[in-house]
Protein backbone atom coordinates (compact mmCIF):
# COMPACT_ATOMS: atom_id res chain seq x y z
CA UNK A 1 0.00 0.00 0.00
CA UNK A 2 2.88 2.47 0.65
CA UNK A 3 4.61 1.32 -2.28
CA UNK A 4 1.54 2.19 -4.13
CA UNK A 5 0.97 5.71 -2.32
CA UNK A 6 4.60 6.46 -3.03
CA UNK A 7 4.39 5.42 -6.86
CA UNK A 8 1.18 8.02 -6.48
CA UNK A 9 2.82 10.90 -4.93
CA UNK A 10 5.71 10.82 -7.47
CA UNK A 11 3.75 10.43 -10.65
CA UNK A 12 1.92 13.49 -9.45
CA UNK A 13 4.77 15.32 -8.68
CA UNK A 14 6.15 14.81 -12.63
CA UNK A 15 2.46 15.63 -13.80
CA UNK A 16 2.66 19.13 -12.05
CA UNK A 17 6.84 19.58 -12.92
CA UNK A 18 5.44 18.91 -16.76
CA UNK A 19 2.29 21.59 -16.09
CA UNK A 20 4.67 23.96 -15.07
CA UNK A 21 7.04 23.73 -17.94
CA UNK A 22 4.24 24.17 -20.05
CA UNK A 23 2.80 27.03 -18.32
CA UNK A 24 6.13 28.91 -18.75
CA UNK A 25 6.39 28.64 -22.53
CA UNK A 26 2.55 29.32 -23.15
CA UNK A 27 2.67 32.51 -20.52
CA UNK A 28 5.88 33.70 -22.29
CA UNK A 29 4.71 37.32 -23.79
CA UNK A 30 7.54 39.17 -25.14
CA UNK A 31 11.35 38.58 -25.80
CA UNK A 32 12.42 39.38 -21.66
CA UNK A 33 10.37 36.39 -21.08
CA UNK A 34 11.73 34.02 -24.61
CA UNK A 35 15.36 34.98 -23.22
CA UNK A 36 14.84 34.18 -19.56
CA UNK A 37 13.08 31.06 -20.34
CA UNK A 38 16.42 30.15 -22.60
CA UNK A 39 18.26 30.85 -19.52
CA UNK A 40 16.49 28.87 -17.53
CA UNK A 41 16.15 25.40 -20.69
CA UNK A 42 19.52 25.69 -21.89
CA UNK A 43 19.61 23.43 -24.72
CA UNK A 44 22.11 23.87 -28.36
CA UNK A 45 18.57 23.14 -29.78
CA UNK A 46 16.65 26.11 -28.30
CA UNK A 47 16.68 29.50 -29.52
CA UNK A 48 15.24 32.57 -30.98
CA UNK A 49 15.05 32.27 -34.69
CA UNK A 50 13.88 34.89 -37.81
CA UNK A 51 11.32 34.33 -40.47
CA UNK A 52 11.23 37.04 -43.22
CA UNK A 53 7.90 36.73 -45.10
CA UNK A 54 9.53 36.90 -48.51
CA UNK A 55 12.24 34.43 -47.70
CA UNK A 56 10.37 32.15 -45.58
CA UNK A 57 7.82 30.56 -46.90
CA UNK A 58 7.84 26.83 -45.99
CA UNK A 59 4.57 25.63 -44.63
CA UNK A 60 5.87 26.19 -41.04
CA UNK A 61 6.67 29.89 -41.91
CA UNK A 62 3.01 30.57 -43.14
CA UNK A 63 1.53 28.91 -40.36
CA UNK A 64 3.34 30.70 -37.54
CA UNK A 65 2.62 34.06 -39.96
CA UNK A 66 -0.89 33.23 -39.64
CA UNK A 67 -1.22 32.20 -35.98
CA UNK A 68 1.29 31.90 -32.67
CA UNK A 69 2.21 28.68 -31.89
CA UNK A 70 2.68 25.80 -33.47
CA UNK A 71 3.88 21.85 -32.66
CA UNK A 72 6.08 19.90 -35.12
CA UNK A 73 6.25 16.05 -33.48
CA UNK A 74 8.29 12.96 -35.07
CA UNK A 75 9.33 10.15 -33.06
CA UNK A 76 12.34 11.41 -32.06
CA UNK A 77 11.59 15.15 -30.75
CA UNK A 78 8.83 17.69 -30.17
CA UNK A 79 9.52 21.30 -31.46
CA UNK A 80 7.50 23.48 -30.42
CA UNK A 81 7.38 27.43 -31.95
CA UNK A 82 6.16 30.46 -30.45
CA UNK A 83 6.06 33.88 -32.22
CA UNK A 84 7.51 36.22 -29.86
CA UNK A 85 7.88 39.62 -32.05
CA UNK A 86 5.81 40.85 -34.82
CA UNK A 87 7.76 43.54 -36.88
CA UNK A 88 7.68 45.50 -40.27
CA UNK A 89 10.68 45.73 -41.91
CA UNK A 90 11.51 47.98 -45.47
CA UNK A 91 13.69 45.36 -47.81
CA UNK A 92 15.32 46.89 -50.96
CA UNK A 93 16.59 44.16 -54.11
CA UNK A 94 18.62 45.23 -56.46
CA UNK A 95 20.91 43.09 -59.24
CA UNK A 96 24.42 43.54 -59.34
CA UNK A 97 27.48 42.45 -61.57
CA UNK A 98 30.45 42.22 -59.16
CA UNK A 99 34.16 42.88 -60.36
CA UNK A 100 36.90 41.91 -58.16
CA UNK A 101 39.60 44.81 -57.26
CA UNK A 102 42.43 42.30 -56.38
CA UNK A 103 42.29 40.28 -59.89
CA UNK A 104 41.67 43.22 -62.40
CA UNK A 105 42.87 46.18 -62.59
CA UNK A 106 40.64 49.36 -61.87
CA UNK A 107 41.43 50.30 -65.96
CA UNK A 108 40.32 46.98 -66.90
CA UNK A 109 37.14 46.95 -64.61
CA UNK A 110 36.19 50.20 -66.54
CA UNK A 111 37.00 49.05 -69.90
CA UNK A 112 34.59 45.79 -68.96
CA UNK A 113 31.92 47.86 -67.37
CA UNK A 114 31.52 50.24 -70.53
CA UNK A 115 31.73 46.94 -72.72
CA UNK A 116 28.78 45.37 -70.42
CA UNK A 117 26.85 48.51 -70.14
CA UNK A 118 26.60 48.80 -74.14
CA UNK A 119 25.72 45.43 -74.65
CA UNK A 120 22.48 45.83 -72.05
CA UNK A 121 21.46 49.14 -74.13
CA UNK A 122 21.52 46.95 -77.04
CA UNK A 123 18.91 44.34 -75.40
CA UNK A 124 21.03 41.75 -73.78
CA UNK A 125 19.35 40.68 -70.18
CA UNK A 126 20.98 42.01 -67.51
CA UNK A 127 20.32 38.19 -65.91
CA UNK A 128 22.62 36.85 -68.61
CA UNK A 129 25.55 39.68 -68.44
CA UNK A 130 25.78 38.64 -64.41
CA UNK A 131 25.83 35.33 -64.97
CA UNK A 132 28.54 35.71 -67.53
CA UNK A 133 30.56 38.56 -66.17
CA UNK A 134 30.00 38.65 -62.19
CA UNK A 135 32.94 37.68 -59.97
CA UNK A 136 30.74 36.14 -56.86
CA UNK A 137 28.63 33.56 -56.37
CA UNK A 138 25.23 35.89 -57.22
CA UNK A 139 26.21 34.94 -61.13
CA UNK A 140 24.34 31.64 -60.30
CA UNK A 141 21.37 34.13 -59.70
CA UNK A 142 21.55 36.01 -62.32
CA UNK A 143 22.94 39.01 -60.18
CA UNK A 144 19.72 39.23 -57.94
CA UNK A 145 20.59 39.85 -54.71
CA UNK A 146 16.83 39.09 -52.64
CA UNK A 147 14.85 41.32 -50.73
CA UNK A 148 17.46 42.49 -48.06
CA UNK A 149 16.98 45.05 -44.91
CA UNK A 150 19.05 47.85 -44.23
CA UNK A 151 23.01 47.34 -42.72
CA UNK A 152 23.65 43.72 -44.78
CA UNK A 153 25.46 45.11 -47.45
CA UNK A 154 28.25 47.88 -47.18
CA UNK A 155 27.36 51.48 -46.09
CA UNK A 156 28.65 52.38 -49.72
CA UNK A 157 26.48 49.86 -51.57
CA UNK A 158 23.54 50.49 -49.41
CA UNK A 159 23.71 54.67 -49.72
CA UNK A 160 24.09 54.44 -53.58
CA UNK A 161 21.14 51.57 -54.22
CA UNK A 162 19.06 53.60 -51.79
CA UNK A 163 19.83 57.07 -53.30
CA UNK A 164 16.35 58.30 -54.70
CA UNK A 165 17.31 59.58 -58.00
CA UNK A 166 17.72 55.42 -59.28
CA UNK A 167 14.13 54.07 -60.08
CA UNK A 168 13.16 50.89 -60.97
CA UNK A 169 14.81 50.45 -64.72
CA UNK A 170 18.08 52.34 -64.05
CA UNK A 171 21.52 51.11 -64.59
CA UNK A 172 24.70 52.43 -62.45
CA UNK A 173 27.87 51.64 -61.02
CA UNK A 174 29.29 51.83 -57.72
CA UNK A 175 32.70 51.71 -56.57
CA UNK A 176 33.74 50.62 -52.99
CA UNK A 177 37.80 51.83 -53.42
CA UNK A 178 38.95 50.99 -50.10
CA UNK A 179 37.58 47.33 -50.66
CA UNK A 180 38.45 47.03 -53.91
CA UNK A 181 34.54 45.82 -54.49
CA UNK A 182 33.60 47.44 -57.73
CA UNK A 183 29.60 46.34 -59.46
CA UNK A 184 27.05 47.39 -61.78
CA UNK A 185 23.83 47.62 -60.21
CA UNK A 186 20.39 47.62 -61.71
CA UNK A 187 17.32 48.43 -59.47
CA UNK A 188 14.61 45.70 -60.06
CA UNK A 189 12.30 47.27 -57.33
CA UNK A 190 11.14 49.79 -55.42
CA UNK A 191 11.80 49.58 -51.75
CA UNK A 192 9.35 47.00 -49.70
CA UNK A 193 7.62 47.11 -46.16
CA UNK A 194 8.19 42.94 -45.36
CA UNK A 195 6.38 41.15 -42.20
CA UNK A 196 9.07 39.43 -39.94
CA UNK A 197 9.07 37.61 -36.85
CA UNK A 198 11.05 36.21 -34.16
CA UNK A 199 9.82 32.75 -32.93
CA UNK A 200 11.25 30.96 -29.85
CA UNK A 201 12.30 27.57 -30.95
CA UNK A 202 12.23 24.87 -27.90
CA UNK A 203 13.13 21.05 -28.72
CA UNK A 204 12.06 18.46 -26.60
CA UNK A 205 14.20 15.44 -27.92
CA UNK A 206 13.02 11.99 -26.44
CA UNK A 207 16.46 9.95 -26.89
CA UNK A 208 17.93 12.64 -24.27
CA UNK A 209 15.57 11.15 -21.28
Amino acid sequence: MNKLLLFTFLFSISISAQDTVTKDFDSIINMEDAEDYLKVHKSKYNKIIVFNEEKHQTALAIDLFNGGTTTVESETERVKYKVIEKSTVTNHRVSYIFFDGLKMTVSEINALRDKILVKYKEGTPFSMLASQYSMDNNASRGGDLGWFEAGLTHPTFESEITNPQYSVGDVFTIDIVQKQWYYIVLKTHEPKEIREIKVLKIVDRFDDK
